[in-house]
């Protein structure tokens, strides 16, 4: 894929990496994970993207050949800190090749796996699964702010926690709650405050403002409610919450437009996402309507893909006795890792296709799969 160049508009890296942090949040990412810019200097302009699965050597090379500085990848070359630079392993060449060059080298790995518009999705686009929704949505990224206003600033202060992030739920957004009240105060002699006089007891009708919120864009609610907010002190208390997240999570399930035969699903599998060889487990004597997939290593989804229903759980590096885990309950699907996720580089593409129109975008011809088959 490569854009013609429009109007010239020069983005830098920073700019880059902050769209597609909004995509998909670094906090949705997984403990281990290492989704951040690796190595660019944020403030160097783009003068091409090239989108790949792994950021190898061999793809960094192909970078530096069509002209590009910034390099897309879903997988980190970098998973653990590095201690020395000699080029004694792929990773640490990887690296040095990339800092000669110039090039920037940015992942966008779990926290792309998480969304409800990422690597999952990508794959039930390809099936044809329709609607679609997060196997196993994520608990503890939520939070709740509780403020107080006067009445005649209610609107203002929810426009402002809205355009900073807060009030969304699934399809629907501006929501909150509100409920009528009583605020009282007394401001002291060095106070300013916007409704009352120092040292005199006041009564003002305000509305108390309930709205949730992911827990990552806290820190900027909390400011534009302050900016909002007319009172000298804000009165307020935010709240984590165990809910669950359902826009973000592991694993996806969807449905067929038309249920079909076991033996009809594996070939629509194959063709659908162009597989030498699926290594599943033995089909089941029922139709095929509901199908979980995981793009990567998803088999510790299993008891999730069990109690949705669903007949097929499409993922990758199964081991041998975990296939024995299906119990004839659903049939388990191990397309390989690479295979499953080498769509995603076509997703980024998409993604910032729809933003930077006139930066030069490219999918990496390079096969960095490491495993061959005969």
């Amino acid at each position: 894929m490569k854009q013609r160049k429009e109007k010239y508009m020069a983005y830098t890296i920073r700019e880059v990496v902050s769209y597609l942090e909004q995509i998909a949040p670094p906090a949705y990412q997984e403990s281990y994970d290492n989704a951040q810019l690796i190595t660019g200097n944020p403030q160097a302009v783009v003068q091409g993207i090239l989108c790949t699965l792994d950021a190898t050597e061999e793809v960094v090379q192909e970078a530096i050949a069509l002209g590009c500085n910034m390099i897309v990848a879903h997988h980190p070359i970098v998973f653990k800190g590095l201690k020395s630079f000699t080029g004694r392993n792929y990773v640490e060449r990887t690296i040095i090749l990339a800092i000669k060059h110039d090039i920037a080298i940015y992942a966008i790995h779990t926290n792309l796996d998480h969304v409800a518009h990422g690597v999952n999705k990508k794959i039930c686009d390809l099936l044809g699964l329709e609607k679609t929704k997060i196997l196993a949505p994520k608990k503890g990224i939520l939070s709740k702010l509780v403020t107080f206003v006067p009445k005649n600033a209610t609107e203002q202060v929810l426009q402002a926690l809205f355009a900073a992030g807060a009030g969304e739920i699934g399809e629907y957004s501006s929501c909150s709650f509100l409920l009528d009240g009583t605020g009282t105060f007394t401001p002291s002699q060095k106070a300013n405050p916007h409704i009352g006089s120092p040292g005199k007891p006041h009564e003002e009708p305000e509305t108390r403002i309930e709205v949730l919120l992911p827990s990552h864009v806290e820190r900027q609610v909390l400011s534009a409610l302050k900016l909002a907010h007319p009172y000298e002190e804000v009165a307020y208390y935010m709240q984590s919450l165990e809910n669950e997240h359902q826009e973000v999570g592991a694993g996806m399930v969807g449905e067929l437009a038309v249920p079909m035969s076991g033996e009809a699903f594996l070939v629509h599998l194959k063709q659908s996402m162009d597989l030498k060889v699926v290594k599943h487990t033995k089909l089941l004597a029922k139709e095929v309507s509901k199908v979980v997939v995981c793009g990567g290593a998803g088999i510790f989804l299993l008891s999730q893909a069990k109690k949705s229903g669903a007949q097929f759980f499409i993922t990758s590096d199964v081991k041998y006795h975990e296939f024995f885990d299906a119990e004839n309950q659903i049939v388990i699907c191990d397309i390989g890792h690479y295979e499953s996720e080498i769509y995603t580089k076509e997703l980024l593409a998409d993604i910032l296709s729809q933003k930077f129109t006139n930066i030069a975008l490219y999918l990496t011809k390079v096969v960095t799969n490491p495993i061959t088959y005969i």
